[in-house]
């Protein structure tokens, strides 16, 4: 199916992002003084100048590669931040006023992690729960991004489930495994607390979006493994399951246009930046695809989309899951792109995804 019209702006905008990522890369790999000046970070001021001879001389003395590379981090993370904010305000739908609360969770052997959580109304009756993991790379995102906390609003309303989000760690600040951990911790937590937090403890589901799609299959996996508590849903939306890039596909992007080499590039800078070692890659909690069993985890509804690079992770983990005897669906939207679930306001197959979403966390309450 041909892509949908409302996306060919946004294929243009994205092909000049992946030409910008690469030509940052490349600028990040140059002496200081063969990179661009209009790249160049501005200088510390003088109290930051770790030079007693600078501060004393009043010379800037040039950030290092480190200091330049947490530098444009930032100012990435604050673009996405603003991206989102805008894309939300033109395309997307805000969520309804519900109560929120804010919790510290401590995970053995890793930094603690904030979960918020989402209650469809303001009342002692328990529910089912479902835990949310947020997309972003592994590097980007959080749970204050506006088209995140509108999702957990809306599905938390319209599911009547509670819906508890987890800021977990980005990279490369944060490696792998601690997200998978922060993650399980969380689980247990909601587990533990599951009383307090109106939460039926025998009605849980996990999700997650992109790389949170990949942190919640993970999270399944260690749940099992370790003898937690029965689950009864995975949604795993547009997951990447395979940090590997065996299943990456590339006929969406030979479609759309986009240089072969250039998602290539994209893709291996997300799994570096994630990734501590190569090898991690083959870790299960890393790729859950490359799970020697998958038996035993719960039911999943695998979402995917025409015209993304991942729709073979996401495919191929559902006949992994059905091989080894797990209800899977996996359903492709046809003429959508990876981040299709932001615009529920002006795209009707974002309004069906949001639906069928919705539809599935309805579930947990037979």
């Amino acid at each position: 199916m041909p892509l949908d019209p409302y996306f060919t702006q946004r294929l243009r905008r994205h092909r000049r992002y992946l030409l910008r990522q690469v030509l940052g890369r490349l600028r990040d790999t140059l002496p200081w003084w063969l990179a661009p000046r209009s790249a160049a970070s501005p200088p510390p001021r003088p109290s930051e100048m770790s030079s007693p001879v600078a501060a004393a001389t009043g010379s800037t003395p040039e950030p290092t590669r480190v200091e330049r590379a947490a530098r444009a981090r930032a100012r990435h993370r604050r673009a996405a931040w603003a991206w989102d904010r805008d894309e939300l305000a033109s395309a997307g739908v805000r969520g309804p006023d519900l109560p929120i609360t804010d919790h510290v969770v401590p995970v053995d052997g890793f930094p603690a992690v904030t979960v918020r959580v989402y209650r469809p109304a303001a009342d002692d009756r328990v529910r089912p729960a479902a835990l949310y993991f947020y997309g972003g790379a592994f590097r980007i995102g959080g749970i204050d991004y506006p088209t995140t906390d509108a999702t957990c609003r809306r599905r938390a309303a319209e599911a009547d489930v509670v819906v508890i989000s987890v800021s977990y760690a980005l990279a490369p600040e944060h490696r792998f495994p601690t997200q998978v951990e922060q993650g399980m911790a969380a689980l247990e937590w909601v587990v533990g607390h599951s009383e307090e937090l109106g939460v039926d403890a025998d009605r849980l589901a996990v999700t997650g979006t992109s790389a949170g799609g990949a942190i919640a299959a993970a999270v399944t996996l260690m749940n099992r493994d370790r003898g937690g508590r029965p689950l009864r849903l995975q949604v795993l939306e547009v997951p990447v399951t395979d940090l590997t890039g065996r299943h990456v596909d590339l006929i969406p992007t030979w479609r759309m246009g986009v240089p072969a080499l250039l998602v290539f590039r994209e893709l291996r800078s997300i799994a570096r930046t994630y990734l501590a070692r190569r090898e991690d890659a083959r870790n299960p909690y890393a790729s859950p695809l490359r799970a020697t069993d998958h038996t035993g985890l719960p039911p999943a509804l695998i979402m995917t989309a025409e015209y993304d690079t991942l729709r073979r992770d996401g495919a191929a983990y559902g006949a992994r899951l059905r091989a080894s005897g797990v209800d899977a669906t996996v359903v492709r939207y046809l003429g959508v792109t990876h981040d299709t679930p932001i615009y529920t306001a002006a795209l009707p197959a974002a309004r069906s995804w949001h639906a069928q979403v919705v539809a599935a966390l309805r579930s947990l309450h037979a």
